[in-house]
């Protein structure tokens, strides 16, 4: 089985999604495989996220399920329980950190300034969540930020604030390894069923992240 990881980085996006239903898990994991999209971070900002993630783990195991929003490690452990692969969180904990650590969980905290940096990296972090990405800056930020880190190997997602427009920018950046994507899957939009529109929604990020890694190599 791919790392998750690399299965990102080749893709260059994953989609960041809060899904408000279990029922809606199957019916969108089936719209992000249909557009080439095998990834999935399930954010922890609804009840439904432990189911979603079981009912996509059992039903399509060929989609690489992660947690989002980890602010606990009560959540981080029901987030491997229902067979995450990959965990993110918006900020910096150490406790939550040293936990996905122990579990072996490839897991990605947040940061926002070169003090939060300094903090990770001396917990061992190599790979980041830039969040708020465009609160915080957009690329340009992030370039300057993580100049003085460049000699540790520090790679970063940035989220929040990617759009399909601004994918070439980031991915500019080689210490991106992809962008995070909230406008993929909408809310809403699998409140309302619109799975299609989620599919092409897919096929088109990936589309874009494609032809922006092969400009970057």
């Amino acid at each position: 089985m791919q790392n998750p990881i690399d299965l990102i980085a080749s893709l260059g996006v994953v989609p960041v999604i809060a899904i408000e239903r279990a029922a809606d898990a199957v019916p969108l994991a089936d719209a992000l495989l249909e557009g080439g999209l095998p990834v999935a971070e399930i954010t922890f900002r609804t009840e439904a996220a432990a189911d979603v993630l079981s009912a996509m783990r059992d039903a399509r195991p060929e989609l690489c399920i992660g947690a989002g929003t980890i602010l606990d490690t009560a959540n981080l452990q029901r987030a491997i329980d229902s067979g995450a692969r990959f965990g993110l969180a918006p900020g910096f904990d150490p406790q939550i950190v040293d936990a996905a650590k122990a579990a072996a969980l490839p897991f990605c905290p947040g940061v926002m300034t070169p003090s939060d940096l300094t903090l990770a990296t001396a917990r061992g972090v190599r790979l980041a969540k830039f969040f708020p990405a465009g609160v915080a800056g957009g690329p340009k930020a992030l370039s300057g930020i993580a100049a003085p880190f460049a000699h540790l190997g520090i790679r970063f997602i940035p989220t929040g604030g990617v759009t399909e427009a601004t994918i070439g920018e980031w991915l500019a950046i080689r210490q991106v390894v992809a962008v995070g994507g909230t406008w993929i899957a909408k809310t809403e939009d699998i409140r309302e069923g619109r799975f299609r529109d989620i599919a092409r929604n897919a096929a088109d990020a990936v589309k874009v992240a494609k032809a922006a890694l092969e400009t970057r190599a």
